[in-house]
């Protein structure tokens, strides 16, 4: 690719923010909603939000490949999915590499899977070259699902959970842009090495943050009802989403393991460990 026909969203945010520094010999196009918070890298950078068809469309005139971090939840998330979409195809954009979700589809339990199958199936439609990249969960952020007194609560049972290090998933990125055309039509499903319970996350997370964990076990119900009295402002479409985080993992949804991370960066996937203790050290 020749200067500034890749194109790099997400750039503002954690993962788009590692991929567009290991990309930066490329000298790629930055969209995003607020260039103050841009990289500080070789790059042009343009004002696009993904919901605005014309900023889009003007911000990807000569790309070849654009890197399509999901957007943010929201109401709009699959108008916004499909508005930048329709603008990459109007200009002529080859190849889409599109961070989509482990069993991304309209059946998804995992609510907020069903607009990254939404998204998919836009791309697919659009004509366009794709790769899909769907990441698990983020090892890095289970820990977080933990409240002030350090208990994640939830519907998730026994149930198991390949959560991948959000830098293992930029790794994955990363060397599929460098060599897009070698990757186009291939769906790529990243996780970690290993399965595991809250239960076990917990456990293993308290030992690297210094903070005692505990998992303790909600009924779908009793879930909904303590997300509601601690978010009464919260719209149904975000509380499902957070229920059905725990589902997904109570389900099997998200428990596979593969081999991905690894067929695609050559190195192992981060176990949780490593994922925390690289968040620290950064």
């Amino acid at each position: 690719m020749t200067a500034g026909t890749l194109a790099l969203t997400g750039s503002t945010g954690a993962l788009g923010g590692l991929v567009a520094h290991a990309l930066a010999d490329l000298h790629p196009r930055l969209l995003v909603r607020d260039p103050a918070r841009a990289p500080k890298i070789d790059a042009d950078v343009y004002v696009a939000p993904y919901g605005d068809a014309t900023a889009c469309t003007a911000a990807l005139e000569g790309v070849e490949v654009l890197f399509l971090v999901s957007a943010s939840e929201s109401a709009e998330r699959r108008t916004e999915h499909r508005t930048i979409i329709e603008a990459a195809a109007r200009v002529g954009v080859r190849q889409i590499v599109y961070t989509s979700f482990a069993g991304a589809g309209a059946e998804a339990t995992f609510t907020l899977g069903r607009d990254h199958g939404d998204a998919e199936q836009a791309i697919r439609e659009s004509g366009m070259a794709f790769t899909f990249l769907r990441d698990d969960f983020y090892l890095d952020v289970l820990p977080l699902f933990a409240d002030a007194e350090g208990v994640i609560r939830g519907p998730a049972g026994h149930g198991r959970v390949a959560a991948v290090a959000r830098r293992d998933v930029a790794d994955a990125a990363v060397a599929v842009l460098r060599d897009p055309a070698a990757h186009a039509g291939a769906t790529y499903t990243l996780t970690g090495p290993q399965s595991l319970t809250l239960e076990e996350v917990a456990t293993r997370a308290s030992a690297v943050l210094g903070r005692q964990l505990r998992y303790e076990p909600e009924t779908v119900e009793e879930a909904y009802a303590s997300r509601r009295a601690a978010y009464p402002d919260a719209a149904q479409w975000q509380l499902d989403a957070w229920v059905s985080t725990y589902v997904a993992i109570a389900d099997g949804s998200v428990a596979e393991v593969t081999h991905d991370v690894e067929r695609l960066t050559g190195h192992p996937a981060r176990t949780l460990e490593q994922a925390l203790e690289g968040d620290l050290a950064s």
